[in-house]
Parts: structure tokens; sequence; C-alpha cells
């Protein structure tokens, strides 16, 4: 009778053990930089995509829904290297797709279109007139070669959320923007870019995240708007307050990327969206 009881206790054990892990939802991110949280500590050991460990919005959105993660969000990741390797190493991040995945989070799309060198040739450090302006370096002879670009992503984009859904087909698909980088106006010289300038560079950013909300629609993705969340904590806030970093880092974060306070709370909203009602806490 003993050793009955005991089989059947063991028995129940594994059907609990087994049920839980049934319920327990397998995440997948993938993207960016934007995503993997460059030189956030701890960084990752496979060091080439500068990827936190435990403090990008992937790490805490899953630890908040007790979710089983895998990350292969990698720094400088393009549309294309959702099928390629990049760097010529790294796996295509679609690898990390399978039919039972239940959630998957995506953030790509600002080094298709050059975001970063966009901001970085936004940089005046005198005041003006005395520089260039990108805005009208990027719109002369009337085509804005930033929108340009945005518009040719588009369909590779959606493409790609095509191919998500036939790897993973009953998973949520979130699709975040880009956050609040700079505030209407800027705010020179805390930050080093022309009023004008500032305006163009997070008009290019939202033109961006609006783009991946459209794409997203069509498709029946969920989209997520950081940048809404990062109103009021982009690069002109005091450092404290600030959601992500700007040209020179007040925290240990990577210059243009948000910080560790930033991805507590683009994980918190990545969170709510994937379970509404999910309690914020991680």
């Amino acid at each position: 009778m003993r050793i009955l009881a005991g089989l059947v206790l063991a028995g129940t054990l594994v059907a609990g053990t087994t049920a839980a892990q049934a319920d327990t939802l397998e995440y997948v991110a993938l993207g960016d930089s934007a995503a993997a949280g460059p030189l956030i500590p701890d960084v990752d050991p496979a060091l080439w995509c500068l990827r936190s460990s435990d403090r990008n919005y992937p790490r805490v959105a899953a630890r908040i829904l007790g979710a089983r993660l895998t990350d292969v969000t990698c720094s400088g990741a393009t549309t294309d290297d959702f099928a390629q390797r990049q760097f010529g190493f790294v796996k295509p991040q679609y690898d990390a797709l399978k039919p039972t995945t239940d959630l998957v989070s995506i953030t790509i799309g600002g080094n298709d279109v050059g975001l970063v060198q966009t901001a970085l040739g936004c940089i005046n450090l005198l005041p003006h007139p005395v520089g260039l302006s990108c805005r009208d370096r990027l719109t002369a002879g009337g085509t804005d070669r930033v929108a340009a670009e945005i518009a040719r992503w588009a369909p590779e984009f959606g493409a790609a959320l095509d191919e998500v859904k036939r790897r993973a087909p009953k998973a949520k698909v979130l699709v975040t923007g880009y956050g609040t980088y700079i505030r209407p106006g800027g705010c020179y010289p805390v930050q080093p870019i022309w009023a004008r300038d500032a305006d163009y560079l997070q008009g290019s950013v939202d033109l961006l995240s609006a783009t991946a909300r459209a794409e997203a629609a069509e498709r029946g993705a969920t989209y997520v708007d950081l940048a809404a969340v990062s109103a009021g904590h982009d690069t002109c806030a005091a450092p404290a307050d600030r959601y992500l970093e700007g040209l020179v880092p007040t925290t240990v974060a990577a210059p243009l990327h948000p910080n560790a306070a930033g991805m507590a709370a683009f994980g918190a909203t990545v969170a709510r969206a994937a379970r509404p009602g999910q309690p914020s806490a991680a």
C-alpha cells in the first residue's frame, strides 16, 4: 500500500508540474538594441549583442508575466537579421519561434532607416546659426530622405510580421514603437541639437513608430506605445527622471538608448499589453 501511495503521489506531482509548465507563457523577444538594452548591467556573456541579461524590457516583462523567455534581441539588428545570421554567426532571430510560442514582442526598424546615424548628424555643438541643420540637409530638394527610407521599410516589416505568424501561429504578437527621445523644441544645450532639428528627429522616430503601428494593425498584432510612456522622461529631463539617455549617458547605458529605468517602465507596459489587467510590479 505504501508503494502504491508513493506512486500515486509521484504521479500527482508530475501531473501538477506538467500542468504548471503548460500554463507558463512561452515568450520570444525579437528586435534591436532598443529592446536588447546595450550596456545595462548585467551584460549577457554573449557580448556581441550587448544585451542586458536581466534588466531589458523583455526580461522585465517575462518576470511580471511569469513567462519562459527566449530573448534573441541584438544590438544593431535590422529586419533582415530576423531571417539571416547577424554578423555572420548570430543565428537568425526567426529560429527562436516555434508552433508552441505563446507571445512575441518585436522592436525593429531603427537600424533599417538609420535613426542613430540621423541623430548623430543632428548634433551642433555651437548655437544657431553656427553649423548645419540636419533637417535642412535631409529634406533638401523637397524629399525627406528619412521618411522615404521608412516608406521603403514598411512592406518589409509587414512581410516579417507575416513570417512571425506563420512560424508561431497561436502567438499573441506585440509590436512596440520607439520612445520619446526629445521633447518639442529640444533643450539646447543640454542636448546639442537645434530646436527645428530636435522636432525633425523626434518626428522621424514617430513616423517610424506610426508605420509599424499601421503594419501591425493590418495583421491583427497589438501595438505598444512606448512614446507615450516615455513622454516627460526624455533626454531633456533631469538625469534621475530619464528613461532614455542622451549623447552623454548619465547612467550605465548606451547613448541614445533606453536606460534601466526606461526598460522597467517599458517592460511593465509590454506585460500589461500581453495580459491586460496584469499587475505592473516585477
